[in-house]
């Protein structure tokens, strides 16, 4: 018991030291368990890490991984997402896996083993995805939020491979095995029904119980009891443990407490996924990278390469333009923690031996960091790759710009406002967006909305500039956004842009840039707040706005001064 008192300790202090530099870094905090998992591991000079109950822990860390992704695909929100995004998921996961199968099967790998190698390749990174857009503030741009998406529902559509896989090790013919996949399915079948229908009528009541006690003991405990129970249940059938907690998330998904129960299920899931992570660091020797980078590299190339070439096909398909499809591509990439949890059950049913087991688990770890730079990257590799032409389609030179009229750089939300306010009160407007979803809505809206990248000079160099009285800039893209107001600053230095950003620092960049304001969204926020309180308390409305002014007319400076003595 000491001893293990102590290995544990050592792993808590690793991991914290670790993951503190991680995020300091802004590196994916799922990179830097792995990286405490390698470090413990038996395989590296330094301590070892042998707690058997560790790992037996390990496993619930992809139970709840799934239990909360179940939590965000309730059957309703699966019906409303049977379109875009469910296509282009299926199909990059169904395509992936069988280009990546065949490759494999021609370099002469079992036909069960190639499967394998296809699910794992086939699947991305929501984690390091989500947090790497976030730093580039490109979460709500359209290339961002269809890759988030994409990468979510591969974990959905890959829900069926946690059936499969443990049955592929079984050593029997290809007519018992179709029989055994036909009996797993049926069971699949059977814990769905299970789930749904009894736990419907048992857990709904349950919850209703325990919220009325407004304790969050007792919602953490009976969402533990759901979990567990809902996986129990499936493991009963012979099937994963993580099928079952992800039934149960789809199923309290429909109902008013998936938000609380998300909530109370967090810190477990985070603990316990990273010991999922820390397990499967453990299991890369790099004693075994001088006889197998080759193979890992070429691992890493087709796995990055395959998926690159199928979402830009699908995507280019869906009607996006050639640069925001690569875009998406790239970000897309990345390979995946769920790929490694599919790997992990592989390779305890014995369907991949040690080696190729290390191949797959190097490739799968080199195109996570590789992928996580094409992320960061991802807009000059595409403007790199593909003609820009492409992107301004909608022949800029024979749109006819109106005298005094305003130009907004950006359809979202914000744009669509912006467009609704001036058409209301007669300002004549023109609006650029490089998403053809959006633009045709516009139109459909009757906005005058074009297709266009607002930063591209070449659609800047098309338009009568001379004609616009004022830019607006809407983008929440910092690299887009800079690169727009330098191009206008330099052809119109005179010409008044106003700028959107996320903070401080990118509102701080857009006035280098050349813009006159830059808008920063949650000190906006803070000062309409504070204005708000200011004349509830019967402060004078003039001496409110001078304030607020004030603090405008000195970019900031007063709440940057604030900031820094904190």
């Amino acid at each position: 018991m000491a001893e293990n008192f102590a290995q544990i300790l050592v792993l808590l202090s690793v991991s914290v030291s670790v993951i503190v530099i991680f995020q300091r870094l802004h590196i994916p905090t799922s990179l830097g368990y792995l990286l405490v998992g390698i470090i413990l591991s038996p395989h590296t000079i330094g301590p070892a890490l042998d707690v058997p109950e560790i790992k037996g822990l390990a496993e619930f860390g992809v139970v709840f991984l799934l239990f909360t992704i179940g939590l965000n695909y309730s059957l309703p929100q699966l019906h409303a997402l049977r379109g875009q995004v469910l296509g282009l998921g299926t199909a990059q996961v169904a395509l992936g896996t069988a280009v990546v199968m065949g490759l494999a099967m021609l370099a002469g790998m079992p036909t069960a083993a190639a499967f394998v190698i296809g699910a794992v390749f086939a699947q991305s990174s929501s984690t390091i995805i989500g947090s790497q857009l976030t730093e580039q503030a490109e979460q709500n741009t359209p290339h961002g939020r269809l890759g988030l998406a994409v990468s979510v529902f591969q974990d959905v559509t890959a829900v069926p491979f946690l059936v499969v896989i443990p049955v592929l090790g079984m050593a029997v013919s290809a007519d018992a095995l179709a029989g055994i996949l036909g009996l797993a399915m049926a069971k699949a079948a059977l814990a769905f029904a299970l789930v749904f229908f009894v736990g419907k009528w048992l857990f709904r009541p349950l919850f209703h119980i325990v919220t009325k006690q407004q304790s969050l003991e007792a919602l953490t405990l009976a969402v533990l009891l759901v979990v567990l129970l809902a996986a129990w249940s499936t493991n009963q059938l012979g099937l994963s443990l993580a099928f079952g907690a992800f039934l149960a998330g789809m199923m309290l998904g429909e109902t008013e407490f998936r938000h609380q129960v998300e909530s109370s299920i967090r810190p477990f899931r985070d603990v316990l996924l990273g010991l999922f992570f820390i397990g499967v660091g453990m299991l890369l020797n790099p004693a075994s990278l001088p006889d197998i980078w080759p193979q890992a590299l070429l691992g890493m190339v087709v796995l990055l390469l395959s998926k690159i070439i199928i979402v830009l096909t699908v995507v280019r398909r869906s009607g996006f333009d050639w640069e925001s499809s690569l875009r998406t591509a790239l970000i897309v990439s990345v390979g995946g923690e769920f790929g490694l949890a599919l790997l992990a059950l592989a390779l305890d049913a014995q369907v991949l031996d040690i080696r190729l087991g290390q191949v797959i688990l190097t490739s799968v770890l080199f195109s996570m960091v590789v992928g996580a730079m094409l992320i960061r990257f991802n807009g000059p590799i595409a403007r790199l790759l593909t003609s820009r032409r492409k992107a301004t389609k909608a022949n800029p030179a024979a749109i006819e710009v109106p005298a005094q009229s305003v130009l907004i750089g950006g359809y979202g939300r914000v744009g669509h406002t912006l467009a609704v306010l001036l058409q209301t009160n007669g300002i004549p407007y023109i609006a650029f967006d490089s998403d053809p979803k959006r633009v045709e809505q516009g139109r459909i809206d009757g906005h005058h909305v074009f297709l266009g990248d607002i930063s591209d000079p070449e659609l800047l160099a098309s338009i009568q500039l001379e004609k616009v009285s004022l830019v607006i800039l809407t983008t929440y893209e910092c690299d887009m956004g800079l690169r727009a107001t330098g191009l206008l600053h330099k052809r119109c230095p005179h010409m008044p842009i106003i700028a959107r950003a996320e903070d401080l620092q990118m509102s701080s960049q857009l006035i280098a840039a050349g813009a006159t304001h830059a808008y920063p969204e949650a000190i906006e926020a803070s000062l309409r707040l504070a204005a708000t309180a200011m004349t509830m308390l019967n402060m004078p409305s003039t001496e409110v706005d001078a304030i607020m002014q004030g603090i405008r007319d000195w970019d900031y400076q007063p709440v940057l001064e604030e900031d820094a003595t904190k």
